[in-house]
Protein backbone atom coordinates (compact mmCIF):
# COMPACT_ATOMS: atom_id res chain seq x y z
CA UNK A 1 0.00 0.00 0.00
CA UNK A 2 2.85 2.41 0.82
CA UNK A 3 4.34 1.73 -2.59
CA UNK A 4 1.02 2.40 -4.28
CA UNK A 5 0.58 5.70 -2.40
CA UNK A 6 4.14 6.73 -3.26
CA UNK A 7 3.57 6.14 -6.97
CA UNK A 8 0.29 8.01 -6.88
CA UNK A 9 2.00 10.90 -5.08
CA UNK A 10 4.73 10.91 -7.72
CA UNK A 11 2.18 11.17 -10.51
CA UNK A 12 0.40 13.95 -8.66
CA UNK A 13 3.63 15.90 -8.16
CA UNK A 14 4.59 15.55 -11.81
CA UNK A 15 1.16 16.72 -12.93
CA UNK A 16 1.79 20.06 -11.17
CA UNK A 17 5.21 20.54 -12.72
CA UNK A 18 6.44 23.94 -13.84
CA UNK A 19 4.84 25.43 -16.98
CA UNK A 20 8.05 24.74 -18.92
CA UNK A 21 7.56 21.01 -18.27
CA UNK A 22 5.11 18.76 -20.06
CA UNK A 23 1.74 18.45 -18.34
CA UNK A 24 1.07 14.91 -17.13
CA UNK A 25 -2.53 13.72 -17.38
CA UNK A 26 -3.45 11.04 -14.85
CA UNK A 27 -6.27 8.54 -15.05
CA UNK A 28 -6.99 4.92 -14.36
CA UNK A 29 -9.46 2.49 -12.88
CA UNK A 30 -10.00 0.38 -9.79
CA UNK A 31 -12.17 -2.72 -9.62
CA UNK A 32 -13.36 -5.41 -7.24
CA UNK A 33 -14.42 -8.77 -8.66
CA UNK A 34 -16.32 -11.66 -7.07
CA UNK A 35 -15.66 -14.86 -9.01
CA UNK A 36 -17.14 -18.31 -8.63
CA UNK A 37 -15.03 -20.89 -10.47
CA UNK A 38 -16.06 -24.49 -11.08
CA UNK A 39 -14.42 -27.39 -12.94
CA UNK A 40 -15.77 -30.67 -14.26
CA UNK A 41 -14.54 -33.51 -16.47
CA UNK A 42 -11.15 -35.17 -16.64
CA UNK A 43 -7.62 -33.85 -17.07
CA UNK A 44 -4.81 -36.36 -17.74
CA UNK A 45 -7.14 -39.14 -16.58
CA UNK A 46 -7.80 -37.35 -13.27
CA UNK A 47 -11.43 -36.66 -12.45
CA UNK A 48 -12.04 -33.01 -11.66
CA UNK A 49 -14.98 -31.67 -9.70
CA UNK A 50 -13.95 -28.45 -7.97
CA UNK A 51 -15.65 -25.22 -6.95
CA UNK A 52 -14.01 -22.07 -5.61
CA UNK A 53 -15.21 -18.58 -4.65
CA UNK A 54 -12.65 -15.80 -4.98
CA UNK A 55 -12.54 -12.13 -4.05
CA UNK A 56 -10.21 -10.22 -6.37
CA UNK A 57 -9.19 -6.62 -6.97
CA UNK A 58 -7.20 -4.58 -9.47
CA UNK A 59 -5.86 -1.02 -9.67
CA UNK A 60 -4.39 0.53 -12.83
CA UNK A 61 -2.92 4.01 -13.06
CA UNK A 62 -2.32 5.67 -16.42
CA UNK A 63 -0.11 8.64 -17.17
CA UNK A 64 0.17 10.54 -20.45
CA UNK A 65 2.29 13.56 -21.35
CA UNK A 66 2.01 15.76 -24.45
CA UNK A 67 5.56 16.94 -25.20
CA UNK A 68 4.58 19.20 -28.09
CA UNK A 69 5.22 18.99 -31.84
CA UNK A 70 3.60 15.54 -31.93
CA UNK A 71 5.85 13.94 -29.31
CA UNK A 72 4.23 12.13 -26.39
CA UNK A 73 4.84 9.70 -23.53
CA UNK A 74 2.41 7.17 -22.00
CA UNK A 75 2.68 4.66 -19.16
CA UNK A 76 0.56 2.33 -17.03
CA UNK A 77 1.34 0.85 -13.62
CA UNK A 78 -0.42 -2.11 -12.04
CA UNK A 79 0.36 -5.24 -10.02
CA UNK A 80 1.89 -8.03 -12.13
CA UNK A 81 2.70 -10.45 -9.32
CA UNK A 82 -0.01 -12.98 -10.22
CA UNK A 83 0.25 -12.53 -14.00
CA UNK A 84 -3.53 -12.40 -14.26
CA UNK A 85 -4.13 -9.15 -16.04
CA UNK A 86 -3.39 -7.19 -12.85
CA UNK A 87 -5.99 -9.00 -10.73
CA UNK A 88 -4.97 -9.97 -7.19
CA UNK A 89 -6.80 -12.65 -5.19
CA UNK A 90 -7.55 -12.07 -1.50
CA UNK A 91 -5.63 -14.46 0.73
CA UNK A 92 -5.37 -12.50 3.98
CA UNK A 93 -1.64 -11.92 3.62
CA UNK A 94 -1.33 -10.72 0.02
CA UNK A 95 0.42 -7.52 -1.01
CA UNK A 96 -0.34 -5.29 -3.97
CA UNK A 97 2.93 -4.23 -5.57
CA UNK A 98 2.45 -1.69 -8.31
CA UNK A 99 4.94 -1.98 -11.16
CA UNK A 100 5.56 -0.25 -14.47
CA UNK A 101 3.56 -2.52 -16.75
CA UNK A 102 3.92 -0.64 -20.00
CA UNK A 103 5.54 2.58 -21.14
CA UNK A 104 6.23 4.01 -24.55
CA UNK A 105 7.05 7.27 -26.25
CA UNK A 106 6.77 8.36 -29.83
CA UNK A 107 5.53 10.95 -32.26
CA UNK A 108 2.37 11.51 -34.29
CA UNK A 109 2.85 13.22 -37.65
CA UNK A 110 0.37 14.15 -40.34
CA UNK A 111 0.73 10.99 -42.40
CA UNK A 112 2.62 8.62 -40.11
CA UNK A 113 3.46 7.84 -36.49
CA UNK A 114 5.95 5.80 -34.51
CA UNK A 115 6.41 4.57 -30.94
CA UNK A 116 8.89 2.48 -29.01
CA UNK A 117 9.01 0.91 -25.58
CA UNK A 118 6.84 -1.61 -23.76
CA UNK A 119 3.83 -1.33 -26.07
CA UNK A 120 0.21 -2.27 -25.23
CA UNK A 121 -1.11 -4.98 -27.57
CA UNK A 122 -4.89 -4.81 -27.28
CA UNK A 123 -4.88 -8.62 -27.42
CA UNK A 124 -8.30 -8.93 -25.77
CA UNK A 125 -9.89 -7.81 -29.04
CA UNK A 126 -7.26 -9.32 -31.35
CA UNK A 127 -6.71 -13.08 -30.82
CA UNK A 128 -3.94 -13.40 -33.42
CA UNK A 129 -1.39 -13.03 -30.62
CA UNK A 130 -3.05 -15.83 -28.59
CA UNK A 131 -3.01 -18.40 -31.40
CA UNK A 132 0.64 -17.52 -32.15
CA UNK A 133 2.04 -17.94 -28.63
CA UNK A 134 -0.48 -20.47 -27.21
CA UNK A 135 -1.37 -22.69 -30.19
CA UNK A 136 -2.56 -25.68 -28.13
CA UNK A 137 -5.00 -23.65 -25.99
CA UNK A 138 -5.26 -20.03 -27.21
CA UNK A 139 -8.69 -19.28 -25.77
CA UNK A 140 -9.73 -17.07 -22.84
CA UNK A 141 -7.25 -14.35 -23.85
CA UNK A 142 -3.96 -15.73 -22.41
CA UNK A 143 -1.82 -12.90 -23.86
CA UNK A 144 -4.03 -10.27 -22.19
CA UNK A 145 -3.76 -12.07 -18.83
CA UNK A 146 -0.60 -14.19 -18.58
CA UNK A 147 1.47 -11.79 -20.72
CA UNK A 148 -0.16 -8.65 -19.28
CA UNK A 149 -1.19 -7.44 -22.75
CA UNK A 150 2.07 -5.72 -23.64
CA UNK A 151 5.30 -6.39 -25.47
CA UNK A 152 8.62 -4.64 -25.99
CA UNK A 153 9.22 -3.29 -29.47
CA UNK A 154 9.01 -0.58 -32.10
CA UNK A 155 5.80 0.37 -33.91
CA UNK A 156 5.38 2.35 -37.12
CA UNK A 157 2.15 3.34 -38.83
CA UNK A 158 1.39 5.23 -42.02
CA UNK A 159 -1.43 6.01 -44.42
CA UNK A 160 -1.42 3.53 -47.30
CA UNK A 161 -3.89 3.60 -50.18
CA UNK A 162 -7.22 4.34 -48.49
CA UNK A 163 -6.37 2.69 -45.18
CA UNK A 164 -3.81 2.49 -42.38
CA UNK A 165 -0.73 0.25 -42.46
CA UNK A 166 1.08 -0.72 -39.23
CA UNK A 167 4.31 -2.65 -38.70
CA UNK A 168 5.64 -3.74 -35.31
CA UNK A 169 9.07 -5.24 -34.65
CA UNK A 170 8.94 -6.90 -31.23
CA UNK A 171 11.29 -8.70 -28.86
CA UNK A 172 9.63 -11.90 -27.62
CA UNK A 173 12.33 -12.88 -25.13
CA UNK A 174 16.00 -12.45 -24.27
CA UNK A 175 16.97 -16.11 -24.19
CA UNK A 176 20.14 -16.20 -26.27
CA UNK A 177 23.31 -17.36 -24.53
CA UNK A 178 27.00 -16.98 -25.19
CA UNK A 179 28.01 -18.30 -28.57
CA UNK A 180 28.63 -22.07 -28.33
CA UNK A 181 28.49 -25.05 -30.64
CA UNK A 182 24.70 -25.00 -30.50
CA UNK A 183 22.80 -23.45 -33.36
CA UNK A 184 21.51 -19.86 -33.05
CA UNK A 185 22.56 -19.09 -29.51
CA UNK A 186 24.84 -16.12 -30.16
CA UNK A 187 24.28 -12.40 -30.68
CA UNK A 188 21.02 -11.21 -32.24
CA UNK A 189 19.37 -14.57 -31.71
CA UNK A 190 16.88 -13.55 -29.07
CA UNK A 191 13.22 -13.97 -29.92
CA UNK A 192 12.28 -11.42 -32.59
CA UNK A 193 9.02 -11.22 -34.51
CA UNK A 194 7.31 -8.88 -36.92
CA UNK A 195 3.60 -8.06 -36.90
CA UNK A 196 2.00 -6.34 -39.91
CA UNK A 197 -1.63 -5.16 -39.98
CA UNK A 198 -3.68 -3.14 -42.46
CA UNK A 199 -7.01 -1.49 -41.65
CA UNK A 200 -9.44 -0.22 -44.27
CA UNK A 201 -13.15 0.09 -44.95
CA UNK A 202 -15.36 -1.38 -47.65
CA UNK A 203 -18.51 0.67 -47.33
CA UNK A 204 -19.26 0.65 -43.60
CA UNK A 205 -17.45 -2.67 -43.02
CA UNK A 206 -14.00 -2.48 -41.41
CA UNK A 207 -11.45 -5.12 -42.44
CA UNK A 208 -8.06 -5.79 -40.81
CA UNK A 209 -5.81 -8.43 -42.41
CA UNK A 210 -2.76 -9.30 -40.29
CA UNK A 211 0.42 -11.34 -40.38
CA UNK A 212 2.90 -12.38 -37.66
CA UNK A 213 6.24 -14.05 -38.30
CA UNK A 214 8.83 -15.10 -35.72
CA UNK A 215 12.11 -14.05 -37.31
CA UNK A 216 14.44 -16.01 -35.02
CA UNK A 217 12.30 -18.14 -32.71
CA UNK A 218 9.11 -17.89 -30.73
CA UNK A 219 8.57 -18.72 -27.04
CA UNK A 220 5.59 -20.92 -27.89
CA UNK A 221 3.76 -22.45 -24.94
CA UNK A 222 4.82 -26.11 -24.64
CA UNK A 223 8.26 -25.63 -26.17
CA UNK A 224 11.51 -24.74 -24.45
CA UNK A 225 13.15 -21.32 -24.73
CA UNK A 226 16.36 -22.58 -23.10
CA UNK A 227 19.12 -22.27 -25.72
CA UNK A 228 22.07 -23.59 -23.74
CA UNK A 229 23.93 -26.29 -25.70
CA UNK A 230 23.03 -28.92 -26.73
CA UNK A 231 19.48 -27.57 -27.07
CA UNK A 232 18.28 -25.87 -30.22
CA UNK A 233 15.79 -23.12 -30.99
CA UNK A 234 12.18 -23.98 -30.28
CA UNK A 235 9.93 -22.95 -33.18
CA UNK A 236 9.58 -20.08 -35.64
CA UNK A 237 5.81 -19.89 -36.16
CA UNK A 238 3.93 -17.70 -38.60
CA UNK A 239 0.30 -16.68 -38.30
CA UNK A 240 -2.10 -15.02 -40.74
CA UNK A 241 -5.68 -13.90 -40.32
CA UNK A 242 -8.14 -11.04 -40.36
CA UNK A 243 -10.68 -9.20 -38.23
CA UNK A 244 -13.92 -7.91 -39.76
CA UNK A 245 -16.35 -5.50 -38.07
CA UNK A 246 -19.89 -5.15 -39.47
CA UNK A 247 -22.27 -2.48 -38.10
CA UNK A 248 -25.98 -3.35 -38.32
CA UNK A 249 -27.94 -0.52 -36.77
CA UNK A 250 -27.37 -0.59 -33.01
CA UNK A 251 -25.76 -4.02 -33.34
CA UNK A 252 -22.06 -4.43 -34.13
CA UNK A 253 -20.86 -7.83 -35.35
CA UNK A 254 -17.23 -8.90 -35.30
CA UNK A 255 -15.71 -11.84 -37.16
CA UNK A 256 -12.17 -13.18 -36.98
CA UNK A 257 -10.19 -16.07 -38.43
CA UNK A 258 -6.53 -16.97 -37.82
CA UNK A 259 -4.20 -19.78 -38.93
CA UNK A 260 -0.82 -20.60 -37.37
CA UNK A 261 1.94 -22.99 -38.40
CA UNK A 262 5.12 -23.89 -36.53
CA UNK A 263 7.74 -26.01 -38.24
CA UNK A 264 11.50 -26.19 -37.82
CA UNK A 265 14.20 -27.50 -40.10
CA UNK A 266 16.39 -28.27 -37.08
CA UNK A 267 15.96 -30.32 -33.93
CA UNK A 268 13.82 -28.77 -31.24
CA UNK A 269 13.40 -29.15 -27.52
CA UNK A 270 10.48 -29.49 -25.12
CA UNK A 271 9.89 -28.03 -21.69
CA UNK A 272 9.31 -30.50 -18.83
CA UNK A 273 9.31 -29.22 -15.28
CA UNK A 274 11.06 -26.03 -16.33
CA UNK A 275 13.95 -27.95 -17.95
CA UNK A 276 14.45 -28.19 -21.71
CA UNK A 277 15.09 -31.61 -23.27
CA UNK A 278 15.95 -32.36 -26.91
CA UNK A 279 13.21 -34.15 -28.84
CA UNK A 280 14.18 -37.67 -29.73
CA UNK A 281 13.02 -37.43 -33.32
CA UNK A 282 13.73 -33.77 -33.93
CA UNK A 283 11.54 -31.43 -35.88
CA UNK A 284 8.64 -29.37 -34.58
CA UNK A 285 5.52 -29.52 -36.71
CA UNK A 286 2.08 -28.21 -35.71
CA UNK A 287 -0.72 -26.17 -37.23
CA UNK A 288 -3.95 -24.74 -35.88
CA UNK A 289 -6.71 -22.25 -36.44
CA UNK A 290 -9.07 -20.10 -34.40
CA UNK A 291 -12.40 -18.47 -35.26
CA UNK A 292 -14.22 -15.72 -33.35
CA UNK A 293 -17.78 -14.43 -33.60
CA UNK A 294 -18.55 -11.33 -31.55
CA UNK A 295 -21.68 -9.24 -30.95
CA UNK A 296 -22.08 -5.88 -29.22
CA UNK A 297 -25.42 -4.26 -28.53
CA UNK A 298 -25.52 -1.27 -26.22
CA UNK A 299 -23.95 -2.33 -22.91
CA UNK A 300 -24.04 -6.03 -23.80
CA UNK A 301 -21.05 -7.83 -25.32
CA UNK A 302 -20.53 -11.49 -26.11
CA UNK A 303 -18.07 -13.50 -28.18
CA UNK A 304 -17.51 -17.17 -29.01
CA UNK A 305 -14.09 -18.63 -29.89
CA UNK A 306 -13.35 -22.01 -31.48
CA UNK A 307 -9.86 -23.50 -31.83
CA UNK A 308 -8.50 -26.69 -33.37
CA UNK A 309 -4.77 -27.51 -33.38
CA UNK A 310 -2.94 -30.62 -34.58
CA UNK A 311 0.54 -31.35 -33.26
CA UNK A 312 2.68 -33.74 -35.32
CA UNK A 313 5.89 -33.08 -33.39
CA UNK A 314 7.38 -36.50 -32.47
CA UNK A 315 7.62 -36.94 -28.71
CA UNK A 316 6.23 -33.51 -27.83
CA UNK A 317 5.29 -33.06 -24.17
CA UNK A 318 1.83 -31.92 -25.24
CA UNK A 319 0.92 -35.29 -26.74
CA UNK A 320 3.74 -37.75 -26.11
CA UNK A 321 3.24 -38.92 -29.67
CA UNK A 322 2.73 -37.52 -33.13
CA UNK A 323 -0.72 -36.38 -34.31
CA UNK A 324 -2.10 -34.96 -31.07
CA UNK A 325 -5.37 -33.07 -31.52
CA UNK A 326 -6.66 -30.18 -29.40
CA UNK A 327 -10.17 -28.76 -29.55
CA UNK A 328 -11.14 -25.73 -27.46
CA UNK A 329 -14.35 -23.72 -27.10
CA UNK A 330 -14.83 -20.49 -25.18
CA UNK A 331 -17.68 -18.07 -24.47
CA UNK A 332 -17.39 -14.63 -22.85
CA UNK A 333 -20.61 -12.71 -22.09
CA UNK A 334 -20.97 -9.51 -20.09
CA UNK A 335 -23.46 -6.72 -19.40
CA UNK A 336 -22.24 -3.36 -18.14
CA UNK A 337 -24.69 -1.52 -15.87
CA UNK A 338 -23.98 2.23 -15.48
CA UNK A 339 -24.34 3.45 -11.88
CA UNK A 340 -22.78 6.91 -12.14
CA UNK A 341 -21.28 8.98 -14.92
CA UNK A 342 -19.70 12.45 -14.88
CA UNK A 343 -16.85 14.38 -16.43
CA UNK A 344 -14.62 13.11 -13.61
CA UNK A 345 -15.27 9.39 -14.11
CA UNK A 346 -17.74 6.51 -14.02
CA UNK A 347 -19.00 3.76 -11.72
CA UNK A 348 -20.29 0.52 -13.26
CA UNK A 349 -21.46 -2.96 -12.25
CA UNK A 350 -20.72 -5.78 -14.69
CA UNK A 351 -22.03 -9.36 -14.48
CA UNK A 352 -19.75 -11.62 -16.55
CA UNK A 353 -19.80 -15.25 -17.64
CA UNK A 354 -16.77 -17.16 -18.97
CA UNK A 355 -17.06 -20.77 -20.13
CA UNK A 356 -14.09 -22.80 -21.39
CA UNK A 357 -14.13 -26.39 -22.71
CA UNK A 358 -10.88 -28.23 -23.53
CA UNK A 359 -10.46 -31.56 -25.26
CA UNK A 360 -7.12 -33.21 -26.09
CA UNK A 361 -6.45 -36.62 -27.60
CA UNK A 362 -3.52 -38.46 -29.08
CA UNK A 363 -1.95 -40.12 -26.06
CA UNK A 364 -3.48 -42.09 -23.18
CA UNK A 365 -1.66 -40.18 -20.42
CA UNK A 366 -2.55 -36.78 -21.87
CA UNK A 367 -6.25 -37.31 -22.59
CA UNK A 368 -8.22 -34.22 -21.51
CA UNK A 369 -11.94 -33.53 -21.57
CA UNK A 370 -12.78 -30.80 -19.09
CA UNK A 371 -14.94 -27.72 -18.63
CA UNK A 372 -14.49 -24.58 -16.55
CA UNK A 373 -17.24 -22.09 -15.71
CA UNK A 374 -16.51 -18.69 -14.23
CA UNK A 375 -19.39 -16.46 -13.12
CA UNK A 376 -18.23 -13.02 -12.03
CA UNK A 377 -19.53 -9.72 -10.74
CA UNK A 378 -17.35 -6.66 -11.30
CA UNK A 379 -17.63 -3.26 -9.62
CA UNK A 380 -15.42 -0.70 -11.39
CA UNK A 381 -14.64 2.98 -10.98
CA UNK A 382 -12.80 4.90 -13.68
CA UNK A 383 -11.23 8.31 -13.10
Amino acid sequence: MKKMLSLAAMFAALSYAAPASAALNIGGDAAIRLRNESYSGTSSNINRDANDLKWQYRVRLNGAADLGNGYYFKAMITDESEKAGGWNTMSGSETYDLQLSNFYFGRNLENCRYALGRLPLGAFNNPIFDITLYPFQPLENPVATANMDRIFGISYGTKFLSGDLRANLVVLDNASKNNTGAEADGKFNDGYAIHIAYTDKIGNVTIEPQFIRAITHGPVSGYSSNYTAPLYPAVTPWTAGANVTIPAGDLKIGLGGYYTHGKNSTATSILIGGIGYPLSAGKADYHGYEFRVKAEYGNFMCFYDYNRTTDKTPGNVNTGAADGKYTNNFVWAQYKIPVHQSAAGTVTIQPTLRYLANKASGNAWQEVNQQRLRTELWATVTF
